[in-house]
């Protein structure tokens, strides 16, 4: 299992979408639920937000590799736990 991290913000509305989809397909789809995130809200850990390159967020990294940044759909949030599984 390849390692993922989702850098958000707490308010941020595309973010709140993000984190609903992965709980909901993990729900729908049980091969997702071992997939593991760290999940960074980035105004509480700024030292480690400021070490990647991103400017919106969500923004989700798989094995140091961004692989989406910004307004998500769950159709994306599926490709990228996806993407970890392999």
């Amino acid at each position: 299992m390849k390692n993922v991290k989702l850098f958000y913000l707490r308010e941020c509305p595309f973010c709140k979408k993000a984190l609903r989809y992965i709980d909901e397909l993990k729900a729908k789809h049980p091969e997702l639920r071992d997939v593991d995130i760290e999940m960074i809200e980035e105004s509480e850990e700024p030292d480690v937000a400021n070490k990647y390159d991103y400017h919106y967020v969500p923004t989700f990294y798989i094995n140091e590799i961004k692989v989406h940044e910004g307004g998500i759909y769950e159709d994306e949030v599926e490709q990228v736990l996806r993407k970890a599984l392999k």
